[in-house]
């Protein structure tokens, strides 16, 4: 038992560390296996070939794996006549270098003294028990930790354990560092907190759910009742007063600790001990409450929506109900007026003419009703919002008192209109107070929070408040402590303190730190560009300047029409094949399953559970669910299915499997025909939420319903490599970095594309930035607005295109914060989506924001003087954008099941099934590709191949492939009347 405790790998994964691969690069075969001048005199002082290549493959076998010749099983051939080669000697002797165990071993101690190896001692376990110790305490994925002591012992020249030894110096790293952390995290909480703790666990009264159970419930709908239920579980959590010091203790390892707290059942807690079960518990708590404090503003803030959602319906009810009294009243007034105009200018009474049109008693009935119809000259609909207060009386009260907000200065009016209402509300005061802050209130409320009578209206300073409140938090003026996705501007960025130490070299921007020649460089660039444009303007393909207004001709068609046909004489060569086997297929050519760790055991599946994780992957990513996966699979139950979801299917091995996917995919020689992995491009592909979900939002131009996108990344190979589930009506802009950025694959993305919702000032400016072409296509071009660093009349050919200056003055003032904000982007201090919003949500920007939107003008118009300037850009992505829509068509034939819908409220269980689709897409394009490249082969000793065609096919068809299973038909086993199947209930009975 002692010694299976410490084997944290499978033989199969040891056996993988002691090989060397047969495909070695070629920069594995220059740093190891290429020998120095000073090398090959060692090596040529052995006598016969076998001892000189011995000699030198275990000098390489050393250098390259750590471990001695002895500890590996095998010298692939390659490998050998690579070695062969530079020392001249006989590969095939290499056979007789083991016949004699001891000259292994006196080659190894010369090779020990000479290059400076050193054996493993016991003082080098402890050295690395204590290197492991902190890493582990950050990270305690046993892989991982492992990689990591290899590491370290080579950097070390330290010849290599065994691995049960290093397993087994890991083991105890690991359990030394869960003790202290579950110490640190338990060690604190007194009786009665235990006991309320263990409570959690237990069964809730007259019910048969669990107080965990119960924590853990998503809302599927955003109301005040919804936003109350998730307050009484925030205020449940904190009345366990969990005030533990969590500084000692890794942030990612606490999330660690969290996601599997989050996945263990109450039963399951119950068989650790004490200190594991209660820190774990913690760490859970400690997380779920920044999801609830997260979960309860954002009900909130789809409340203040749904409140001015109303208003304007509203006002165009009463448009609808009150349009043919309105157009009379018009009528009436517009004859009423002509009859006046005729009075005056013939010099008659003009009462005699009203008279003539109406009666007078008429025309004052009719002035009443126009009163009562008229709307306010600005035509706004805050004045019918005054009924709607009461809806939210409902929670905000319990809003204001259950969360705690901090400003900076500049929303200290604010922060004291919510102490008023906060107090008004705690004593049922009804007035507001006079002195009560009001600059804070927009233009378009200030005019409804007065009454006639001068005094506040409560009604509608509240609204304005509860308003206000909830942009400035989007805004990021105004944090909310214990949130997430709401804390202080400042708790996003690396710190000052840290930036202002920083080297130049390790930033990973990809501009200058100096403003001076950061600013000299990007105007250089653009005035190059301005006075190329202008003076070619003319010559350009496909461009029009008429009037200050440009227009770009739509592109001809560039696919030959003999493609389509091409393509077609491909694909029939391909075999049909069901969509389990084509999982399995890949699955074996990749091992991309392999990347399914068990989030608890940390183990990779076995051959059993790999059949189980197939049909997990195929029910999810089909969208027919684990239910009618399991009627269709006789030896798979959907308990099965349904832990493998919970262990396997997490973020980070979704993640993992498919970038090994891509990775295997660009290495084919096929896609080079399509695009070398540098270019990229996103679109969403919009689905139908069919069960209530509080990130479910309608959008008109997708027709009826509330749905989800699914925000997917597409390389010019044809591989899809990140993937995150956004809201419908969010702009794509904000996500374009997040992909960029934190996908996992081996490709080197230097330029994205997307469709014109794709972009804002801002993100042209922080793609530039980070070092990335941001190119979108542009639909609205002839309206953009271009930017002029100094006089655009210096332009006059394009001085009307050029309709403002870059402020060059606020980025001088704020170049060091932006930087500061793009390395924390690059180092993963905060997501850009999350800081993008947040800079781009609210009227009222900050001098940052503002610096940034100036640098992205400039490479903003950059870009589109070079759209103009290049016709094959404009066509690159068009390509690149058509290949994501390619992919979205295939994404839809593969989600067929419930019609397409998602039907999981939690938008975590809605990002696993659209990664689920993502890895099958992947399979079926690693698939195709492998096929295709033996196609064209075969095309090729036919003397068919069209080469110059193969860039225009794409491995994304689907025709052959059986996405919806395999049916039985069994004569033997119907019923008849007499012998119908029994009810459910009877089966019960």
């Amino acid at each position: 038992m002692y010694a299976r405790v410490r084997e944290l790998l499978t033989p199969e994964e040891r056996l993988q560390y002691l090989q060397i691969p047969p495909d070695l690069g070629e920069w594995e075969l220059g740093t190891y296996f290429t020998f120095t001048q000073h090398d090959l005199e060692i090596i040529q002082q052995r006598r016969r070939d076998y001892n000189r290549l011995g000699f030198a493959v275990q000098l390489c076998v050393l250098r390259y794996l750590g471990w001695t010749l002895s500890d590996v099983t095998e010298v692939p051939v390659q490998v050998l006549r690579y070695i062969g080669k530079q020392i001249n000697a006989d590969v095939e002797s290499f056979t007789s270098y083991g016949e004699r165990e001891a000259t292994k071993y006196e080659h190894l101690e010369e090779i020990r003294k000479e290059y400076g190896y050193q054996t493993f001692t016991l003082s080098e376990y402890r050295s690395l028990c204590k290197h492991l110790f902190n890493h582990a305490m950050a990270n305690g994925n046993p892989l991982h930790l492992i990689q990591l002591a290899l590491e370290d012992l080579r950097k070390r020249k330290t010849i290599l354990p065994s691995m049960a030894t290093i397993e087994r110096a890991v083991w105890e790293t690991r359990k030394r560092t869960e003790e202290k952390i579950f110490k640190l995290l338990s060690g604190s909480l007194t009786e009665l907190q235990i006991a309320k703790l263990d409570r959690v666990l237990s069964t809730m009264p007259d019910s048969s759910k669990t107080y965990l159970a119960w924590l853990r419930e998503v809302p599927g709908t955003s109301s005040p009742d919804s936003f109350l239920k998730v307050i009484e579980k925030l205020e449940y959590i904190r009345d366990l007063q969990l005030q533990v010091d969590t500084k000692g203790i890794h942030p990612n390892r606490l999330r660690q600790l969290s996601k599997i707290g989050s996945r263990y059942e109450p039963h399951s807690f119950r068989r650790f001990n004490d200190p594991k079960k209660h820190a774990i518990l913690v760490a859970y708590l400690l997380e779920l409450i920044q999801d609830l404090t997260d979960l309860a503003f954002e009900i909130h803030d789809r409340q203040i929506m749904i409140l001015l959602s109303k208003g304007r319906k509203a006002q165009e009810e009463l448009q609808k109900q009150n349009g043919k009294s309105i157009n009379e009243k018009v009528v009436h007034f517009a004859d009423l007026g002509a009859a006046l105009i005729r009075a005056r200018s013939e010099g008659t009474d003009p009462f005699v003419a009203l008279d003539a049109v109406m009666p007078w008693d008429q025309i004052v009935a009719s002035v009443e009703e126009a009163k009562r119809l008229a709307r306010p000259v600005d035509y706004d609909y805050l004045d019918l919002l005054e009924k709607k207060f009461y809806a939210l009386r409902k929670y905000t009260p319990t809003l204001l008192k259950s969360l705690e907000f901090r400003s900076t200065k500049s929303a200290e009016p604010l922060m004291k209109a919510v102490d008023i209402i906060r107090e008004m509300n705690e004593t049922g005061k009804r007035k507001v107070p006079e002195g009560a802050p009001l600059n804070f209130v927009s233009n378009r409320w200030q005019k409804h929070v007065y009454d006639d009578d001068g005094a506040i209206n409560r009604h509608y300073y509240e609204m304005a408040v509860l308003t206000e409140l909830r942009n400035y938090v989007r805004s990021g003026d105004v944090s909310i402590v214990g949130s997430r996705q709401h804390k202080d501007f400042e708790e996003y960025l690396v710190p000052k303190s840290d930036w202002n130490g920083i080297d130049p070299n390790v930033t990973k921007l990809a501009v200058s730190l100096s403003v001076k020649e950061y600013l000299e460089e990007r105007t250089e660039s653009l005035l190059q560009r301005l006075s190329w444009v202008q003076d070619n303007i003319d010559e350009l393909d496909g461009v029009n300047l008429e009037n200050g207004k440009l227009h770009i001709e739509r592109l001809e068609k560039a696919v030959p029409d003999e493609s389509r046909n091409f393509s077609l004489s491909l694909y029939e060569l391909l075999p049909r094949i069901k969509l389990t086997d084509l999982l399995m297929e890949v699955a074996n050519w990749t091992n991309f399953h392999e990347q399914f760790i068990h989030a608890s055991s940390n183990r990779a599946p076995n051959e059993e559970e790999t059949t189980i994780l197939m049909a997990t992957l195929m029910a999810m990513g089909t969208n027919i669910g684990l239910t009618k996966m399991a009627e269709a699979t006789p030896n798979i139950s959907y308990r099965q299915m349904a832990n493998t979801t919970q262990w396997r299917l997490y973020e980070d091995a979704m993640n993992k499997a498919q970038a090994v996917l891509v990775n295997f995919h660009h290495k084919l020689a096929l896609p080079s025909y399509w695009g070398n992995g540098t270019t990229s491009s996103s679109d969403g592909m919009r689905v139908q939420i069919g069960v209530s979900a509080i990130h479910a939002d309608a959008n008109p131009h997708y027709g009826t319903g509330k749905g989800a996108t699914i925000y997917r990344f597409v390389s010019d190979q044809f591989s899809t490599f990140y993937t995150k589930v956004i809201n419908t009506n969010a702009r794509d802009a904000v996500h374009v970095i997040d992909g960029l950025l934190h996908h996992e694959t081996d490709l080197a993305i230097e330029e994205h594309y997307t469709d014109t919702a794709g972009y804002t000032d801002q993100v042209f400016g922080l793609t530039h930035l980070l070092g990335f072409r941001f190119a979108p296509r542009l639909r609205d071009l002839a309206d953009s607005k271009l930017y002029a660093i100094g006089k655009p009349s210096d332009f006059p050919k394009l001085e009307k295109l050029l309709r403002g200056q870059i402020n060059t003055k606020i980025i001088q003032e704020n170049y060091d914060d932006v930087l500061r904000l793009a390395h924390s982007i690059r180092e993963g201090t905060v997501s850009a989506s999350l800081i993008m919003g947040k800079i781009g949500s609210y009227a009222r920007q900050n001098s940052l924001a503002t610096a940034l939107r100036e640098m992205g003008r400039i490479e903003k118009t950059i870009f589109v003087l070079d759209y103009l300037s290049s016709e094959a850009l404009r066509r690159k992505i068009h390509r690149g954008l058509n290949k994501g829509e390619a992919m979205n068509a295939l994404a839809r034939a593969i989600f067929f099941g419930k019609h397409g819908e998602m039907r999981e409220r939690a938008l975590q269980d809605q990002l696993q099934r659209a990664s689920a689709l993502n890895i099958i897409i992947n399979a079926i394009s690693v698939w195709n590709t492998v096929y295709l490249q033996q196609a064209t082969e075969h095309r090729k000793k036919q003397g068919k191949l069209r080469e110059e065609l193969l860039n225009h096919i794409s491995p994304l068809g689907w025709e052959h492939i059986n996405f919806l299973g395999e049916y039985k038909f069994n004569f033997r086993q119907n019923t008849s009347l007499n012998s119908l199947r029994p009810l459910k209930q009877q089966e019960v009975e």
